[in-house]
């Protein structure tokens, strides 16, 4: 057994595994984290946009005002035909999405990351993972081949979707391939496009243009009679003839730095958690780029974990709290599967079943406030809400806004890790607990208490509690 065993080893430092290796760091939980490729984030990145609910995680990590300065925000989105998304009105601070590339979020993570302590362990592989009752071990494979063994008390795959990890703890990964030949460029335009991103579909085709920032934009787009394998070779005269058929003109294409194919696919796997190793990200989602999800819903995955893992650690929590990770995140991915790729199918409709389908739902989200509501829910995050118990108050298990409380803000006060207890009058029983729980009033004359989980949801709440009921519900969730 080679070096000091750590509490958590992370295996992955792409956006979802440097947030959560960051966020355990932050709480004091030593952590390594292993990566097989070198020391550099890469440009070539498919991600583009963060939704409305992960720049509320990154505002509680007092991330998001610098990622905000950085990218462009957009409030509409384009969804397939002459349906968009208006998202000016969603219940947030930040009420549209921001186009900026993922390696730009990964340098903000990965500076968090070495400044909270984060042990990085690049050009290192992992070659086999074992786990007993006490802990994980994990082989691995440094950067001149020697072999080396690691020993954490939890580790998380968050390496994408060919995880040596969930290949390791012997889940599947059920699902199909439902677009192929897909095509990626970073390309410079003669023309600039009239928006900041530029998506379209017809029957045949799709494509989709996004600003890197440094000149180039990415086009990623597909074609129905090009179905060919992923080694196939891919030239810019493909990626032009594709940008006039779905856009109706290519911008004058130049100078591409970098081309290739992919496949799309819909995959999920049964289990978020196997005893001692959890996953999270791609190595357990991956669905269609539809509505850019893929990213946050790593990012979200990442900040349901780390809170539970770091009170267990700190012995503030029962294990059995690690159990509500796969509770609470796996429907998420399954939604996200299924909206990403209702999206993708009625975008890609020849039909007339499904074109007729197409307009009809159209027309519903055009007229229909609550329809409208829940699909931008969804696709933003802000929509979605966690199991309650038999019997809990009606807020338990929703996301928390950024409401504003008698001094300050709760996305502000929630930094560092911490519950939030909001109540309407003043209460002095957090003795002990400072290190994990913040205690706040509401700005408004409301009555409710409510506790506040580090991840912005509701823990517990009560129209009207005593501190004797108060006390019982910090204790049972603080510890």
């Amino acid at each position: 057994m080679n070096g000091t065993p750590r509490p958590v080893l992370v295996v992955g430092s792409g956006p979802t595994g440097l947030l959560l290796a960051g966020d355990l760091a932050t709480a004091g939980i030593p952590v390594t984290l292993v990566e097989k490729r070198p020391h550099r984030i890469s440009n070539l990145s498919r991600a583009f946009v963060l939704h409305a609910r992960t720049l509320e995680q990154l505002d509680a990590r007092a991330l998001a005002d610098e990622l905000e300065a950085a990218g462009r925000p957009l409030d509409r989105i384009g969804l397939f035909g002459r349906l968009t998304m208006d998202l000016d009105t969603l219940p947030s601070r930040f009420n549209h999405l921001l186009v900026i590339p993922q390696y730009e979020v990964e340098h903000v993570l990965e500076r968090r990351a070495v400044k909270a302590g984060v042990e990085f362990r690049y050009e290192t592989e992992v070659t086999g993972l074992t786990q007993d009752a006490d802990g994980v071990t994990v082989e691995v494979r440094g950067p001149g081949g020697e072999a080396e063994t690691l020993r954490a008390a939890y580790a998380v795959g968050a390496d994408g979707m060919r995880s040596t990890v969930r290949e390791a703890i012997g889940l599947p990964f059920p699902g199909r391939s439902v677009i192929r030949s897909v095509v990626l460029a970073d390309v410079r335009l003669a023309e600039q496009p009239g928006t900041l991103l530029t998506v379209n579909a017809v029957g045949d085709a799709f494509a989709f243009l996004a600003p890197f920032g440094d000149g180039y934009h990415r086009m990623i787009g597909w074609h129905r009679g090009r179905n060919v394998p992923d080694s196939e070779p891919l030239g810019l005269d493909e990626i032009k003839e594709i940008a006039r058929l779905a856009l109706g003109r290519d911008y004058g294409m130049h100078d591409a730095r970098w081309m290739s194919r992919f496949h799309s696919d819909e995959r999920q796997v049964p289990a978020y958690r196997v005893g001692r190793v959890f996953l999270a990200g791609d190595a357990a989602h991956v669905h269609t780029p539809a509505g850019g999800q893929g990213m946050n819903t790593g990012l979200q995955d990442a900040a349901n974990l780390s809170w539970k893992l770091a009170a267990v650690l700190r012995g503030h929590a029962a294990p059995g709290l690690l159990d509500t990770y796969h509770a609470e995140r796996h429907p998420v991915g399954r939604t996200v599967l299924r909206s990403s790729g209702g999206i993708v199918r009625l975008a890609m409709a020849k039909r007339p079943w499904t074109l007729a389908l197409r307009a009809a739902l159209t027309t519903v989200l055009d007229h229909v406030g609550p329809a409208r509501r829940r699909v931008a829910g969804q696709v933003t995050g802000i929509g979605y809400r966690y199991p309650a118990p038999r019997g809990a108050h009606r807020l338990t298990g929703t996301r928390v806004p950024d409401v504003a409380l008698a001094d300050g803000r709760l996305y502000e006060a929630l930094r560092g890790g911490r519950f939030v207890l909001i109540t309407p009058r003043p209460y002095e029983g957090a003795g002990g607990r400072g290190d994990r729980l913040a205690v706040a009033r509401w700005a408004s004359g409301r009555g409710t208490t409510v506790l506040v989980r580090p991840d912005g949801y509701v823990a517990w709440a009560a129209d009207t509690a005593d501190e004797r009921a108060i006390e019982a519900a910090v204790a049972a969730h603080v510890g």
